[in-house]
């Protein structure tokens, strides 16, 4: 796979996710703002709570922009199948039995973009998985309890 268009859908996945949230945070803010919001006592909370909700729009608006600019700079390697895992690298993993594509990106953790006709996901290295993956290089397998359930884990691919 492509690494380099890889990551340039992932910008644009976030870049539409941004401009959304943008969008949310305006509308809220302009609810919040509006004179029909404004308290007809003390315990109308209608533009207060508009505000709060726009204030966290704004923010995740903002964290997604930094993502943005994490990928950006982002230096694409390529790893090996004896190379440990670590940021930029293409994971392909086998969870009892079924594959999934992961990317450990910088930021953006949960996003999900179609590559080459294989959906990608992107985790980060604070996330669970990316704290399993990172060092991890191809053919080692663990395991770890999620829920009541025991599941293994078997690095296939790198790159």
């Amino acid at each position: 796979m492509n690494k380099k268009k890889l990551v340039k859908e992932i910008i644009a996945a976030l870049a539409r996710s941004g401009a959304l949230l943008e969008k949310a945070a305006r509308a809220s803010h302009a609810e919040a703002t509006h004179e029909s919001s404004r308290a007809e006592s003390k315990y109308d909370t209608r533009g207060l709570e508009a505000a709060y909700l726009a204030g966290g729009q704004a923010r995740q608006a903002r964290e997604i922009l930094d993502a943005i600019k994490a990928y950006e700079g982002l230096v694409i390697r390529t790893f090996g199948p004896q190379d440990p895992i670590a940021i930029s690298a293409l994971v392909e993993l086998e969870m009892d039995n079924n594959r999934f594509f992961f990317f450990l990106g910088p930021k953006g953790g949960g996003v999900e973009v179609m590559h080459a006709k294989v959906e990608v996901t992107v985790i980060t290295p604070d996330s669970p998985i990316g704290m399993n993956l990172l060092g991890k290089t191809t053919n080692q397998t663990w395991s770890a309890k999620i829920g009541p359930a025991q599941v293994k884990y078997r690095v296939v691919s790198v790159a």
